[in-house]
Formats: C-alpha cells, structure tokens, sequence
C-alpha cells in the first residue's frame, strides 16, 4: 500500500494537475477522462455530486482499465457509508471537502489514500496524525498561496493542493508553484462548461496539455 500511495504523489507531481469533474452523462464523462489522459493526465477525481454518481463511477472504473497507469478517485466524501461504497468498487483515493474525523479514521484503518480539505494549521497538524501525506488546500482562491507558503514552513514533509478557483493561467500557477505545491485541483476552469456542452473534448485535451507544459515550465 505504501508503494501504491508513493506512486500516485510521483504521478500527481509529474502531471502537476488533478482534473475535478463530474457530469451525470456516463457517455461525456468517459470522453472527458479520454481527452484529459490523451492531453497527459494520470490523475483524475471525479466528484460525488449527483445522484447517479456511484453508478457512474463504477462503470467509469470499468472504462478506464484500459489505461493501467491511470489513477482514478473521488471526491466530495462526506461519510464513512460514501467511503466504503466507492472504495469497494475501486477508488484509487478518497477525497473530502473538509478534515472529517471519521472518514479520516476509517480510511487510516483501511490504508485508504486520503486527500482531506483544510484551512488551518490545526486541521492540517490533525490530518498528518489520521495519516494523510497530500492536504487540499480549500477554497484555494479564498486561503491563497501564502497560506500554501506558512503551511510548508511549519509542515515541511506534507504535500499541498490547492483546489477551487485555481487558473490555467502563468500568473495564478506560478504563485501556487512559487509556493510550494506538489499539484493543482481544477474544475470548471479547465472544463468550460460551454466545451463540454459542445463535445468539444479536442479544446479540453488542448487545454490540459499545454496547462502541464505551462507547470512544468515552473518546476
């Protein structure tokens, strides 16, 4: 289990971004997670907001065998009951919005890799107890890069994400980088809504591409 949690911080740091997306169309999200992978992903959250979400995932996770060294998790996890039903059909990590000490404990007691949203030191000082080695760093465009920067000084061997209003843009990532952050959680910046509502996964895979390129040039 150990060297499956090194594995997937090695991918998160070399892609440097973690896709969020969740669409209750199984048929756009398996061609969203093709246009990410094509662009360079290897690691890819797909959201428990929807009814259908367990459904999806669970045909998603099918679907993507077909890329063995692809990661696939999920995120917003609120309780242990959520955990446990897309652990069990395959979850490479969990994550939640928040520091929630029973999800915390029961990932820890399944050697699950738990990604947990904080916004203090004492949340983060919490979750590295309950195990976590990877903290979401939540709202980001609320706490900002210098939080990411206090953070580091005092937790030095603790990884950073932030996630929520992270942009594809040289100015917004390079602070984040400048920072300190092993990679970056997007959403609805790097899917316009209007992308996907147009099939037009060639402009998602695009974007994803010359978004790691754009990080990469930071590293």
């Amino acid at each position: 289990m150990e060297n499956l949690h090194s594995d997937l911080i090695q991918k998160m740091t070399n892609t440097g971004i973690i896709p969020v997306f969740n669409h209750q169309d199984i048929s756009v999200v398996k061609e969203v997670l093709d246009a990410c992978y094509k662009g360079g992903i290897r690691v890819f959250e797909f959201t428990n907001r929807s009814k259908n979400s367990i459904e999806i995932f669970r045909e998603l996770k099918e679907y993507a065998a077909k890329y063995p060294d692809l990661f696939l998790g999920i995120g917003t996890i609120f309780t242990v009951v959520e955990a446990d039903k897309f652990l069990e059909i395959g979850a490479d990590f969990i994550v939640s919005p928040a520091y929630i000490e029973e999800v915390a404990r029961y990932c820890y007691g399944q050697g699950a890799f738990w990604i947990p949203g904080c916004g203090t030191m004492t949340e983060i000082h919490q979750a590295k107890k309950m195990g976590a080695i990877l903290i979401k760093v939540f709202p980001g465009n609320v706490l900002g890069p210098e939080f990411v920067t206090a953070a580091k000084s005092v937790f030095p061997d603790i990884h950073f994400m932030p996630t929520g209003g992270v942009e594809p843009t040289q100015q917004n990532l390079s602070a984040w980088y400048n920072a300190g952050v092993t990679c970056v959680g997007m959403g609805s910046q790097l899917f316009k809504k209007d992308w996907v509502e147009e099939k037009a996964y060639d402009r998602i895979c695009e974007e994803v591409e010359k978004t790691i390129q754009l990080i990469r040039s930071f590293k």
